[in-house]
């Protein structure tokens, strides 16, 4: 990594409030360049507040971007941070709206040329690519990094039709927590009490409403781009990571997108900005790479970024199974278009005739996090224990290496006894040594076989053949070893276990899985600079005398026959900031099961949060509790928060809620 401390432009920056049309003002960070002239701005959005919790991430880049003459700018959405206003929920009309409000604002300034670009990454990432659907006049150009164009199936609440227990529920926990933070009375002055008070009144987890919404109905159609690619006029950059669960969404989008205004790039990473050096790598110069795009469709430059491929790629070669890599090999490719005349789908037939596949309960403990973010813990381990829960099948690699590029796809013919069920599938690669390494994997909730808008229970006794895509992913398989697909009827705890789930009989001999084979090409050279950042914000992490929590540690009661997962997210820790501020932050999840019984699953997150600035006297506690489970019938959620001024408490409110379970 290189840090940069001499740019072309010396640069400034200031905290003001961005007024809105209602009266709320929004609170906003701007690094300027210093010079006369009129510049381009540039927008990144997100609640995770600018004063605190992603200081840090944004003195990486915002300096940066304003020494290459953009102004650089960081905007909290209403109800978070020191923006006024009452939280909402997450892409709602309100939040984009005043996104628009703001890009029209920010393009009025006088120290603007009328031209902005937005970015981000994750949220930020989502409402780029919602507010560029959304068109308005002034904004020219996105670069949107780990995001998805499809709310309901792309995003952390559903997978295939079937709840995303692992994030589902572990997200709205964190923001749950997230939205209990006060302002911070060092930005606000005396009002922070007050507007903190309004805001925790105005509270409601986010658990509520996704699991109110099972199927994908006009809910997830809200900010969904997929609805409508057309309505994107700006120039978009889509970039993901193949250990990110967004990344097809950088394959959707440079295939509906009109080519003339959109790139992708997926590199091997997490759910990271690629220039971070984070697990696995390589990391890029990406802030270099950024800066083509922005001065191509901000400034007129003829930089060559839209002479680069439509996609470029990188294809991991085959590696040993590990839950974390420093450096992943493999090679970047780059196709012109999309879907690729490079790429051709190739059926592998499963045969064997009829099989039983009823998985124990606990198989997916080895799935590795959802969300990976470079931590030690994240990626999944050897795939061996979890292949033997399921029916698997193999293809030897031969005499040249198979690789793939896009998203598999397989065919199952399936009988069910019940009229619910699941289906998940794992492709693996399997060593000499009979190593399994997990490639990539996909899941189908059986009642939504027919489309994710519906939930029509299995006819039962019945045999259906169903489809579905396995995530998108490029790897290579080197001849030696073979090709595994892993077939299971549960995958706790990413997937809500159905109720009365007992698996399903799979036809193997009518079943097939079809591959993106991709033809060994000789790729002009695909090459980034190396990753540069801006002078760090100087935070420092305390030392702790405390034993450091197992990140993921699983716990087998042998005599009930439950297993327990208790993960550390390790979102931060304790930090101390330049300007005083001690920040604290401590979140364990745990999710349960019973390897025979579908209704024991059930998951608990504790957060604790302190926010304290000693020479304030300020001491601000949050401390929550999120539980879910189910019965047949209905999801069960239970939530609590406390929050507290020094010592005394200042808001403890509990929600108790049922909701049906219609397709979930």
């Amino acid at each position: 990594m290189q840090i940069r401390t001499e740019f072309p432009y010396e640069t400034t920056h200031e905290d003001l409030y961005i007024p809105l049309s209602d009266g709320t003002e929004l609170y906003a960070r701007i690094w300027r360049p210093v010079t006369d002239e009129p510049v381009p701005a540039l927008l990144e959005y997100l609640p995770y507040r600018l004063s605190d919790w992603t200081a840090p991430r944004d003195w990486q880049r915002h300096p940066w971007y304003a020494g290459h003459g953009y102004a650089s700018v960081r905007v909290d959405v209403r109800g978070h941070g020191n923006s006024e206003g009452m939280p909402g929920d997450e892409y709602d009309a309100t939040e984009l709206a005043d996104g628009v409000a703001v890009v029209h604002w920010l393009a009025q300034q006088e120290w603007c040329s009328g031209r902005v670009g937005m970015f981000g990454i994750s949220w930020g990432g989502f409402n780029s690519l919602q507010i560029a659907a959304l068109a308005p006049e002034p904004l020219k150009a996105i670069v949107t990094v780990c995001s998805a164009d499809d709310r309901y199936d792309n995003d952390v609440h559903y997978m295939g039709g079937s709840v995303l227990a692992v994030d589902m529920h572990a997200w709205a926990a964190t923001m749950l927590a997230f939205v209990c933070r006060p302002p911070d009375p060092a930005d606000v002055g005396d009002d922070w009490k007050g507007m903190w008070l309004k805001r925790l009144e105005a509270v409601d987890p986010f658990i509520h409403t996704w699991l109110a919404h099972q199927t994908r109905d006009d809910y997830w159609k809200h900010g969904s781009v997929c609805e409508d690619y057309g309505a994107v006029k700006a120039h978009v950059l889509a970039v993901g990571g193949w250990h990110d669960p967004y990344r097809d969404t950088v394959l959707r989008l440079v295939e509906h997108l009109d080519p003339a205004k959109v790139r992708g790039l997926i590199g091997p990473w997490s759910h990271q900005y690629p220039d971070r050096g984070l697990p696995p790598g390589p990391a890029i110069g990406f802030l270099q790479e950024t800066l083509r795009w922005w001065d191509q469709h901000l400034k007129d430059k003829d930089t060559g970024v839209m002479n680069e491929p439509l996609l470029r790629s990188w294809i991991s070669g085959s590696h040993p199974p590990a839950t974390v890599y420093e450096t992943l090999p493999g090679r970047w490719v780059g196709d012109a278009d999309w879907p690729s005349e490079n790429i051709a789908p190739v059926a592998y037939g499963l045969q064997g005739g009829p099989q039983t596949v009823r998985s124990p309960q606990q198989t997916g403990l080895d799935a590795g996090r959802f969300f990976p973010f470079g931590n030690a813990a994240d990626l999944p381990p050897d795939q061996r224990d979890e292949d033997a829960k399921s029916v698997c099948f193999e293809f030897p690699v031969e005499e040249a290496p198979i690789e793939i590029l896009g998203r598999p796809r397989v065919k199952l013919r399936i009988r069910m006894d019940v009229p619910r069920g699941q289906a998940i599938v794992r492709l693996c690669d399997v060593a000499p040594d009979g190593a399994s390494t997990l490639v990539t994997r996909g899941v189908l909730n059986l009642a939504a076989r027919h489309g994710r808008d519906r939930s029509e229970d299995w006819p039962v006794g019945e045999t259906e053949d169903v489809t579905f895509e396995l995530n998108g992913i490029g790897h290579t398989f080197p001849p030696g070893h073979r090709i595994r697909l892993a077939v299971s009827s549960s995958y706790w705890p990413w997937i809500w276990p159905q109720a009365g789930s007992d698996g399903f009989t799979l036809d193997a001999d009518g079943s097939l899985v079809e591959l993106p084979v991709r033809r060994h090409t000789e790729d002009p050279a695909i090459s980034f600079g190396e990753p540069e950042q801006a002078e760090p914000l100087g935070v420092v992490f305390p030392v702790t005398l405390d034993e450091e929590r197992p990140e993921r540690l699983v716990v087998r009661d042998v005599a009930k026959g439950e297993w327990q997962l208790e993960v550390d997210p390790r979102y931060g820790g304790t930090r101390v900031y330049p300007d005083g501020l001690e920040f604290t932050e401590d979140a364990v999840e745990t999710y349960t099961i019973r390897e025979d019984d579908p209704l024991s699953a059930a998951a608990r997150s504790d957060w604790k949060i302190r926010l304290h600035r000693p020479e304030m006297s300020w001491d601000v506690r949050i401390e929550s509790r999120s539980e879910t489970s189910a019965d047949a019938d209905d999801f069960i959620t239970s939530n609590e928060v406390v929050c507290r001024d020094g010592d005394e408490i200042v808001f403890h409110r509990t929600w108790e809620k049922r909701i049906p379970r219609t397709a979930g």
